[in-house]
């Protein structure tokens, strides 16, 4: 007959503590979102649905079991309005050549909820690099991928957006706009 040991007795006790704690807590592993009901499947459409945005918002989405349906009335949509690059000088060489650049990645988005409203929100990411003009080559493709990595983080922020609407929504902390009626071919038949 095998002995139990109080040792591992004790190790399960704690680690299923632990366990209940944090899952009573709300806690999620980072990148997971506890995304409102209302939105659990959603229409994504874009300024361009072939734009690198809209892919990392799209593998977002994915991630968050958040099902992707075309565009409807009916359905929540999430429209990329657009997206900028801002670039800013931050220090010079003594020969006045841009040493350190800001770079600002801008973002807006719309939310539109049927029969809730529509809110557009604007997100944006900064980080500063070093400019060598010795090495500009190197210094171009360092400036995509600090780019690249703006965009994943503005899909990141999108999802906490989109996870935090429903909280908003109830507490009345975030006013949406009416959504704006299209006129209908009957109506434009008529006129």
């Amino acid at each position: 007959m095998k002995r139990i040991s109080v040792k591992s007795t004790l190790q399960t006790a704690f680690l299923l503590l632990t366990v209940s704690a944090l899952s009573a807590c709300g806690f999620h592993l980072r990148g997971n979102y506890l995304v409102p009901q209302e939105i659990a499947s959603i229409s994504l459409t874009s300024f361009d649905q072939f734009s690198q945005l809209t892919r990392d918002v799209d593998a977002q989405l994915r991630l968050n079991d958040i099902e992707l349906v075309p565009p409807s009335a009916s359905i929540p949509n999430l429209h990329l309005v657009n997206e900028g690059i801002g670039e800013r000088t931050l220090s010079l060489y003594q020969n006045s050549k841009a040493a350190e650049k800001e770079l600002t990645y801008t973002t807006s988005y719309r939310v539109t909820i049927p029969d809730v409203g529509s809110k557009t929100f604007t997100t944006n990411a900064t980080r500063n690099y070093l400019d060598n003009p010795r090495a500009a080559l190197a210094k171009s493709v360092e400036r995509d991928l600090i780019v690249d990595e703006m965009r994943k983080q503005t899909a990141t922020q999108i999802m906490r957006q989109l996870a935090r609407l429903k909280a908003e929504i109830d507490s009345g902390f975030t006013q949406f706009d009416p959504i704006e009626e299209q006129p209908s071919a009957a109506n434009s038949a008529n006129q």
